[in-house]
């Protein structure tokens, strides 16, 4: 990599990691060790490519996407995801707030590998039925399927996030883990 390229590089990281660590953090089911390693091996391979990449932060979501989906795919032994007690606060609007992310956070991670990716991709990267069918390699039935069956999932593991209505979920403070719509 030649100086400009090197110089462009360190900018990007610069600017966009945090965006991309917290869609690897959603991925990786809220363990944080497990993120910044998927997103450091996703941002150590798009280094190598950087002078042919027209889009950067494209291509390292779709390594980020690929680097998930095979890493399920291996059927990895889950491990216990510790999660830290709410802190305690007076404002109760941020408490509520903080309880929703950590609801959120214990449901997502859960999930199977699978569910969460698609579930992220959907919902919190926003990306219609068919990219997401592109990313992971399979029929936009699968995706909507899958969907289906993540968010019936996330019912039955926090039926506190039924009571949200779509109203309530826009109004969250933090894009980290903001709810998704769990109405049928």
């Amino acid at each position: 990599m030649d100086a400009q390229g090197h110089e462009a590089f360190r900018e990007f990281v610069e600017n966009r990691s945090t965006t991309l660590l917290r869609t690897a953090v959603l991925l990786s089911g809220g363990d944080r060790h497990a993120a910044e390693d998927l997103l450091q091996n996703a941002l150590i391979k798009a280094a190598g490519r950087w002078h042919r990449i027209d889009e950067p932060e494209a291509y390292v979501r779709q390594i980020l996407y690929r680097q998930q989906v095979s890493r399920w795919r291996l059927k990895w032994r889950r491990r216990e995801l510790t999660v830290a007690e709410p802190p305690e606060r007076t404002d109760a609007d941020a408490a509520s707030a903080t309880e929703l992310r950590i609801l959120m956070r214990g449901a997502l991670a859960r999930l199977t590998a699978r569910q969460r990716t698609v579930l992220v991709l959907r919902y919190f990267e926003d990306l219609p039925e068919a990219d997401v069918a592109r990313i992971l390699g399979c029929s936009v039935g699968t995706v909507r399927s899958t969907t289906h069956r993540s968010l019936a999932r996330l019912r039955v593991l926090a039926p506190e996030l039924t009571a949200l209505g779509p109203a309530d979920a826009e109004q969250s403070p933090s894009r980290d883990f903001s709810p998704v719509e769990v109405r049928p």
